[in-house]
C-alpha cells in the first residue's frame, strides 16, 4: 500500500512537471495585410459587359415605344 502511494505521488509530481514544460513563448504576430487590392484587373471586361447591357436596354426601350 505504501509503495502505491509513493508511486502515485511521484507520478503526480512528474505529470505536473511535464505539464509546466509544455508551455513556451507565443508565436510572433502575423505581418500586417497588404494594402488594398488593385481595381484595374478585368476593367476591360467590365466595360464590355456594361456597354453590351446598355445597348440591350436601349434596344428594348426603342422596341417598346414603337
Amino acid at each position: 500500500m505504501k509503495d502505491r502511494k509513493m508511486f502515485a505521488s511521484i507520478l503526480f509530481f512528474f505529470l505536473g512537471l511535464i505539464a509546466m514544460a509544455q508551455g513556451g513563448a507565443p508565436p510572433p504576430p502575423m505581418p500586417p495585410p497588404p494594402p488594398g487590392l488593385p481595381i484595374d484587373n478585368g476593367i476591360l471586361v467590365l466595360f464590355v459587359v456594361a456597354l453590351s447591357f446598355g445597348i440591350y436596354k436601349a434596344y428594348k426601350l426603342s422596341r417598346k415605344t414603337v
